[in-house]
């Protein structure tokens, strides 16, 4: 085929660079020849055999820049958006306690300006409540997980959660929040977050995030796992755990008098020796009756986050680790949010209260839930 069999350029000492086969990520020293003639970008492999084997995808980038776009957009990676079989919003009986936004997409805008300067401290018999709420959403997660497999669309995942959480009371918070369609948010491999459910089948060596928030008793609640599906590669592998792990370990700083913005600077400080970078695009933030409050938890390192934790805090951790640049860029869809350069993401979310001695991680994971695919059996 085409360039995959033409001589690569070595260069004279190791590059600094990691393999562009998103399956690989060792580090490499051989240049695509054909991005050299076209004055591209340049991209690294690690060998012939990994350049021939992403060569179906690696080849999109030889067009010119202004052929590239699909749609009148240019995609950083392999993923497309695929057609969506459900027309419309899922329906929602009427009994289900709705948030402001459900019928008009738009949430009330003088509560969200309160909301975004005031860190709401929680009473005993509104945690009760919201403890509830995170049982809920931690089942609803898990049952999706459980769903996950090769062959499986994202919609019908989206269908299993959506009929779980009305079955018991909820609503799903993403439905119609400022518009978007689905029950929850489901971001593959390069997507970063707000993938919108569709009827693409999951595919053997994906990493597929799926990111749920229930709203019920007027509280929200909010957490997500990103799960890996059928035989990964390492890379895939080491890039969850690691983003798994920044995570647990911001949580075990959670405390009252902790500063907000150290979140950003232990998981930075977990990832990036590592060769990952942190999304800065999306923080953590508050939750409870409105969808996000104050405090904006940035998950980057030298962050200007203010405020301390206090006992009845209750608010959101979810670093998003790339294994390329921070960087994002946001579909025409206005959701679908994706690194830059088509390297592989990864996320982990869980919603957090700070008890008078501690903290209390209101989505732990119960010993009914499925095993993390990450981690290695002994």
């Amino acid at each position: 085929m085409e360039g995959a069999s033409t001589e690569e350029q070595k260069l004279p000492e190791f590059s600094g660079k990691l393999c562009d086969n998103p399956e690989c990520r060792k580090p490499a020293t051989l240049q695509c020849p054909t991005c050299i003639k076209l004055n591209l970008d340049p991209s690294f492999f690690c060998s012939q055999d990994c350049f021939k084997s992403f060569w179906n995808f690696h080849k999109l980038l030889h067009k010119k820049k202004e052929e590239v776009k699909e749609d009148g957009y240019k995609y950083s990676g392999p993923m497309r958006p695929f057609p969506q079989s459900v027309h419309g919003r899922r329906k929602i009986p009427e009994h289900i306690k709705k948030p402001d936004y459900a019928t008009t997409g738009n949430p009330n805008q003088q509560k969200q300006q309160i909301a975004d300067k005031f860190i709401p401290t929680f009473l005993p018999e509104e945690i009760e409540l919201i403890r509830d709420c995170a049982k809920t959403a931690r089942e609803a997660l898990d049952l999706g997980h459980r769903a996950i497999a090769v062959g499986v669309t994202t919609e019908e995942i989206d269908r299993i959660v959506h009929e779980f959480i009305i079955d018991n009371n909820g609503y799903p918070s993403p439905l119609n929040y400022y518009g978007f369609p689905r029950s929850c948010c489901t971001s593959i491999n390069e997507v970063i977050c707000h993938g919108i459910p569709d009827t693409r089948p999951l595919q053997d060596g994906d990493i597929v995030n799926l990111d749920i928030t229930v709203y019920k008793h007027g509280f929200h609640v909010d957490l997500n796992e990103t799960y890996l599906v059928g035989n990964c590669h390492e890379s895939s592998r080491a890039l969850v755990e690691a983003t798994y792990e920044s995570l647990m370990k911001a949580i075990d700083y959670c405390k009252p008098g902790a500063m907000y913005r150290e979140v950003g600077n232990i998981i930075a400080g977990h990832v990036e020796p590592k060769g990952y970078s942190v999304v800065r695009s999306y923080t953590g933030h508050g939750v409870g009756r409105i969808f996000h409050t104050a405090p904006q938890i940035p998950h980057y390192s030298k962050n200007k986050a203010v405020g301390f934790m206090k006992p009845g805090h209750v608010f959101t951790i979810e670093p998003m680790i790339n294994q390329g640049v921070w960087k994002d860029q946001t579909w025409k869809d206005g959701w679908t949010s994706t690194t830059v350069d088509g390297q592989r993401s990864a996320q982990f979310e869980h919603t957090i209260l700070i008890t008078e001695t501690g903290n209390e991680v209101l989505t732990a994971r119960k010993d009914t839930s499925p095993a993390l695919e990450f981690i290695k059996s002994v």
